[in-house]
């Protein structure tokens, strides 16, 4: 995540921020231009702002913010659909007339607004493409119902579902320790489910299964039968010599996309570190070791550039946890194995990148078409 500030008095503000703290100017997200920044409204058109780093186009602050202030994302003046392209994605939303749920629903849509931060910033395919049969990405917020069975969390032929109990940090904990895991949030469950979704863009059909079933396995093993051997005996005995969780072992589509989540969480604390100035290494005389690199360098980063600067930055953050008593920040242990998988995912996501920019269609990034959405209750 770049570091923002006030383009009206230089204040550092918060990718989620809707004002500044400072001077509290009303802030807005501008996705076209992936910045932060005060809304200039144009005066012979209310509602219509511009963006400073943006030039003429006139945008509009997303209808779920105006209403329920959950999101800050702008959306394009005149399009017809109120809703920013990041809210246009969520075809689900939780019952807003459930005490708890509005803020369940503003957890959650934060946790996958950074997400999408990602996917953006990656030049990542988000948009439906029919010719290739490849679907648009969706999101549906779920709660168990009384006389129904329990909400999974998963991914389903684009449809990302979450169970909106995790939005509960209690809940989550528990479910955290009684399934044995060292990590769980809802921005890991997101990556997750991402993981699946572009298992089904990048890498079904394509050139690229040969490479990623010569580390990952043969995805075509039976799902329900690994599934069910997990929970019944536990994980492989040597999944720590050879996937990123014990979680990874169950089946390849699963060892994909935790490797694919873990790839986001290096991506993004990277990114992050760079922009605030962190450096995770310095030599005898004081100088660092591993310079900062500018935060649009880091999805362009060669692999091994960018392992050298996680590496040392993991230490030093799960470090600090431990001097403040808490959990390690990063609580995984990466064998080689694990480490080539990694690199895979890197190299596909840069070639997907690249084929986007030279490709027919949607850019990589863009929104889907903006279709009459309404939020629909569960």
């Amino acid at each position: 995540m770049k570091a923002f500030a006030c383009d009206l008095c230089g204040s550092p503000v918060f990718f989620e921020n809707d004002r500044c703290l400072n001077c509290g100017a009303r802030l807005g997200f501008f996705p076209d231009w992936m910045v932060v920044a005060a809304l200039r409204e144009v005066g012979s058109r209310p509602g219509n702002h511009v963006c400073a780093a943006g030039g003429p186009r006139e945008y509009r602050v997303c209808e779920n913010g105006i209403r329920h202030q959950v999101c800050n994302w702008m959306t394009p003046a005149g399009v017809g659909n109120p809703l920013c392209q990041a809210c246009l994605m969520t075809e689900v939303i939780p019952d807003l007339s459930v005490p708890g749920n509005p803020e369940r629903w503003h957890r959650l849509e934060l946790a996958k607004r950074r997400c999408l931060y990602s996917l953006l910033l990656l030049g990542l395919p988000t948009a439906a493409d029919p010719a290739a049969g490849k679907p648009g990405l969706r999101f549906r917020f779920l709660a168990d119902l009384p006389q129904g069975g329990p909400v999974m969390t998963g991914h389903d032929w684009g449809v990302v579902t979450l169970n909106i109990a995790e939005a509960d940090d209690d809940e989550r904990e528990r479910r955290r320790v009684s399934l044995h895991e060292p990590y769980r949030t809802l921005i890991g469950h997101f990556r997750h489910e991402l993981g699946h979704y572009y298992w089904d863009r990048l890498i079904a059909g394509t050139p690229e299964l040969t490479r990623v079933r010569e580390l990952f396995g043969d995805e075509t093993a039976d799902y329900n039968s690994a599934l069910q051997k997990y929970y019944a005996e536990g994980p492989a005995a040597d999944w720590s010599t050879r996937t990123i969780t014990s979680y990874a072992s169950m089946h390849p589509w699963e060892d994909w996309a935790e490797t694919w989540a873990h790839y986001l969480h290096l991506l993004d604390t990277v990114e992050t570190a760079a922009a605030t100035g962190l450096k995770p290494g310095l030599a005898a005389d004081g100088e660092p070791t591993l310079p900062a690199p500018g935060p649009a360098e880091v999805p362009a980063m060669p692999f091994d550039e960018l392992w050298q600067k996680w590496h040392p930055l993991t230490l030093a953050l799960n470090s600090i946890n431990r001097g403040m008593g808490l959990p390690d920040l990063y609580p995984f242990v990466v064998p080689p194995a694990a480490l080539k998988k990694l690199r895979l995912v890197h190299e596909i996501i840069g070639r997907a990148r690249e084929a986007g920019r030279k490709g027919p269609g949607n850019p990589p990034g863009t929104p889907p078409s903006r279709r009459e959405v309404s939020a629909v209750a569960a």
